[in-house]
């Protein structure tokens, strides 16, 4: 940021502000660098817990043998799709009260997030009853040999009876990234998190009094973790300090309000729901390469996300300044700052790429010390940090169509990317060009890359602006 607004103001005091969220911002006026900035870091601050969150996870399993890795990564393949409707309907949320609170409409923006609470109750109560009945099948259908499957029924069955505190979190959280209260979002999934690393050793291991639980233990400390941390957002949001509010009244059912949430959240579901479903079958691509080449690719992804979390922060910016912005009749302003926050998304993927490419073996250590574990985590790593430029393009034009209410343009490009051109890559190169799970990493690359290039030719093009939420 170089802006002369920010040299009138110390950075310092912009971080605290930011950070405290103490002073409301009007974000459809003023600049646009102050805007992002005040955005960007409280968001940025929360995802890059949350990717810490996900690399310790797996370096304490990690101590228990690549087969409790391997359990994490069938099942975070499978939790990847509740997160794709976690974030679905999120993305509805965003754009909607973004759009209500550009537009000056409190009470509006209030029942919207009354509704979105219902929604997220509703799935999280189907999901649970799934995890709870089909648990050991899902193992099962993933691939996962015979002591995968003894390890892993009771984290998975944890994982999804527990996920109405994902829902909630994500749901929550975009209630407050639409009002611009990114502050709260932040400090809510510190909470959770920091909850959840000091629960994961005293459970996985059992120290002082508590029983050693295994594997298990990660699944009981991230469920506990995320529970509080929805009580803290719950507490907030029930709370008068906040741009939005929930009261008696926004919780009163409302159908309409429902149904149309779900219209404009049916193209985010579906644009995550194709994206990590693709996920899955990448994933039951490398499975058959055995529980080795899984464990690798597991933890080469998570450190990906380590990296590619902080980089969502910056972008969820946008979906915010996007919305509220087109709500107060701004649409020029929100161009301007899609390719403001895409510029400094760009230099951070680029330079973090260049971390991961030359230092792969040293990272990958930490996490695996068995060799053929290790190779395909270093694999994994260099081959996906090639697109790491393009990626940090992509997220940011992607999440300008969710903040507009555009969620069904990012799903066709996804259809294309991931179902048509990915997955036939992947099993192509894997299978046919005898590459192995290598094949299925370049195939990352060149969807992911192809993606941002068509995304961006769309998105010029100029159609979100005109999108009614």
């Amino acid at each position: 940021m170089t802006e002369h607004h920010l040299h009138k103001r110390s950075m310092w005091a912009l971080f605290k502000q930011a950070v405290s969220g103490k002073v409301q911002h009007d974000f459809t006026k003023g600049s646009i660098g102050v805007a992002a900035f005040l955005l960007a870091v409280p968001m940025v601050l929360e995802m890059s817990m949350e990717a810490i969150f996900a690399l310790v996870d797996i370096f304490y399993v990690s101590f228990l043998g690549f087969e409790a890795v391997t359990v994490v990564g069938l099942t975070e393949a499978v939790l990847s799709i509740l997160y794709a409707l976690a974030i679905g309907l999120s993305m509805g949320v965003t754009a909607m009260v973004a759009r209500r609170i550009g537009e000056k409409n409190q009470s509006k923006a209030n029942l919207v997030a009354g509704q979105a609470l219902w929604l997220g109750l509703l799935v999280s109560l189907f999901v649970a009853a799934i995890g709870m009945l089909f648990a050991k099948d899902i193992l099962i259908f993933m691939g996962a040999e015979a002591e995968v499957l003894a390890l892993g029924i009771n984290y998975t069955t944890i994982m999804l009876c527990g996920s109405a505190s994902i829902f909630y979190l994500f749901l929550i959280n975009a209630i407050f990234r639409g009002a611009g209260d990114a502050s709260v979002a932040m400090r809510s999934l510190w909470l959770a998190n920091g909850i959840n690393l000091v629960l994961d050793p005293i459970l996985i291991f059992g120290w002082g009094p508590f029983p050693e639980m295994g594997v298990t233990g990660a699944a009981v400390a991230t469920t506990i973790g995320r529970g509080i941390g929805v009580c803290y957002q719950l507490y907030y949001l029930c709370g008068v300090a906040g741009r939005v509010q929930v009261n008696l009244q926004s919780l009163r059912p409302k159908f309409a309000v429902m149904a149309e949430l779900l219209k404009v959240s049916v193209g985010g579901t579906l644009q995550f729901l194709v994206a990590t479903a693709s996920w899955v079958v990448l994933v039951r691509i490398v499975a058959t390469y055995g529980s080795a080449a899984v464990a690798g690719y597991t933890i080469a992804i998570r450190i990906v996300m380590f990296t590619l979390l902080p980089a969502w922060g910056l972008s969820n910016a946008v979906a915010t300044l996007v919305g509220q912005n087109l709500g107060a009749e701004q649409p020029e302003r929100a161009e301007k700052s899609v390719w403001r926050v895409a510029r400094y998304n760009v230099i951070f993927m680029l330079s973090v790429a260049v971390i991961l490419f030359v230092f792969a073996k040293i990272i990958v250590a930490a996490f695996s010390t068995d060799p053929n574990v290790a190779e395909y985590a270093v694999q994994c790593l260099r081959y996906v940090s090639l697109g790491f430029g393009f990626y940090g393009l992509g997220m940011v034009v992607v999440q300008a169509f969710n903040g507009a209410g555009d969620t069904m343009t990012p799903t066709k490009i996804n259809l294309l990317c991931f179902w048509v051109v990915q997955i036939p890559l992947a099993y192509g190169l894997s299978s046919y060009a005898s590459l192995g799970p290598s094949g299925v990493f370049w195939s990352i690359v060149f969807a992911q890359s192809l993606m941002t290039v068509v995304g961006v030719i769309v998105f010029r093009r100029g159609n979100w602006k005109l999108q009614l939420v």
